[in-house]
């Protein structure tokens, strides 16, 4: 596949996800990988006999080893259903040839990937939850629970903005720069692998209880893979948002990414408080940029202009990097 027709597909998947926004629901297959991991997750991790049970300190090898094959499982039958896709409309295409067949390509590989990248929802996401604290507070803790999965119903309406900054941030890296690293890097199928892998996160990838079952060792495989697979991307996503803001506090964004538990999403969320001046944080875990203001109602739309600046910033790295790459493969 030319380095044309991938650069082509980026710029189309770009296009159709901020004009079209996401597919229904039943052709969605980051929906489609849910349903599986839903599934697959019930049968691998083991059921709580209390609600304060965790099972932290004995190791359970047997759910863990369930949990490593589940996730091997599905991830090959995403990576290989996607690169059938991507071989079937190349192969099909090329029979077409030409720049029409090549244009053909990039239509219908961009149409493929723009599912596995969501910058209009998630941008229409945060908007909405300011909008909603501007009705009332309760609104805005209602709008915020569709983002996040904290208990929301104590928060003030200065944290629930910060939680829904903290959102952007981290999802501009998990719904946006990480698929296109991964595509730049192994095409559609590398795309939707990662996909797979940080949706599994956010389904298996927990300590301790939720809904029932012991997630300490079930999912303890999913969120290291997904630490290994959002590792570079999430230090890119900050470096483009600190970039876009004029804001070079390096050594302050290292200290700052390093208080959150995560390995990788303190570093999106240092990068947007720093660049927009703001604290952000999670009651009792951790807090980022403590001298900073609260955050108000422009902080906000500061911080979604500045997430699309990163977008903006990122398609010529992109680009370059899908030459760079043709060229060595040449080689």
């Amino acid at each position: 596949m030319s380095w044309a027709v991938n650069c082509a597909a980026l710029l189309v998947a770009l296009v159709v996800d901020w004009r079209l926004g996401e597919p229904p629901t039943r052709w969605h297959p980051v929906v489609w990988i849910g349903h599986l991991l839903g599934w697959a997750g019930k049968r691998i991790a083991p059921k709580a006999e209390t609600e304060t049970e965790a099972g932290a300190g004995i190791p359970d090898f047997k759910s863990f080893t369930f949990g490593v094959l589940c996730w091997w499982g599905g991830g090959a039958t995403v990576f290989v259903a996607f690169w059938a896709l991507q071989a079937t409309v190349i192969a099909c295409t090329d029979t077409v040839g030409g720049v029409f067949g090549g244009l053909l390509a990039a239509l219908l590989l961009g149409i493929a990937f723009k599912p596995l990248l969501a910058w209009a929802m998630l941008k229409s996401e945060v908007q909405a939850v300011e909008a909603a604290l501007g009705t009332s507070l309760e609104a805005g803790r209602a709008r915020l629970a569709w983002l996040v999965s904290r208990d929301v119903t104590t928060l003030t309406e200065a944290q629930v903005r910060e939680s829904a900054i903290e959102s952007l941030a981290e999802n501009l890296n998990d719904s946006v720069v990480a698929p296109i690293f991964w595509f730049v890097l192994l095409g559609l199928p590398g795309a939707a692998l990662y996909r797979f892998a940080n949706t599994a996160d956010a389904m298996w990838g927990y300590r301790g209880v939720r809904n029932g079952q012991v997630w300490e060792w079930a999912g303890k495989w999913a969120a290291w893979a997904d630490d290994v697979l959002s590792w570079l991307p999430a230090r890119l996503t900050a470096l483009l948002l600190m970039a876009v803001a004029g804001c070079m506090h390096w050594r302050e964004l290292r200290q700052q990414a390093r208080l959150t538990p995560s390995p990788n999403s303190g570093w999106p969320m240092a990068a947007m408080a720093l660049a927009v001046g703001i604290r952000l944080g999670k009651p009792g875990v951790y807090t980022l940029n403590a001298p900073g203001r609260f955050p108000q109602a422009t902080d906000t739309a500061t911080a979604v202009v500045l997430a699309r600046n990163a977008v903006l910033a990122l398609i010529p790295l992109a680009l370059a990097a899908l030459f760079l790459i043709a060229i060595l493969i040449a080689i």
